[in-house]
């Protein structure tokens, strides 16, 4: 069964730090694009980072560059969105989503074949 299962979520104050974690069960993410999105309280779902698996390439959104980092963890079959300086802004459901194409895929939700469940993260004071 094909399954993507975020973590890692949580309440945090701004300037704070999260690590969110993409698990695949089912299938190689290794071999897959991954996205990172996120969906903020009646807003659309937006992309936000990107890798891809023929070299690593990544990719992000201006809102997030410079302050989160995605990577790959093949040996536990994972993608990791660091997110560091954290801002209320940042206050989301994150979602990852990965498709079977070893290039760059955008940053587009209908582009991606598996989506997580989601795990919320909220910025607070």
């Amino acid at each position: 069964q094909v399954q993507l299962v975020e973590s890692g979520g949580g309440l945090v104050q701004p300037g704070g730090s999260l690590r969110l974690s993409c698990a695949a069960s089912g299938f190689t993410l290794g071999d897959y694009a991954v996205g990172w999105f996120r969906q903020a309280p009646g807003q659309e779902r937006v992309g936000i980072s990107r890798i891809n698996s023929f070299n690593g390439d990544t990719y992000y959104a201006d809102s997030v560059k410079g302050r989160f980092t995605i990577s790959r963890d093949n040996a536990k079959n994972a993608v990791i969105l660091q997110m560091t300086s954290l801002k209320p802004e940042d206050t989301a459901i994150y979602y990852c989503a990965a498709h079977p194409f070893m290039g760059s895929v955008p940053l587009l939700t209908l582009a991606y074949r598996y989506w997580g469940q989601g795990t919320p993260v909220t910025v607070s004071s």
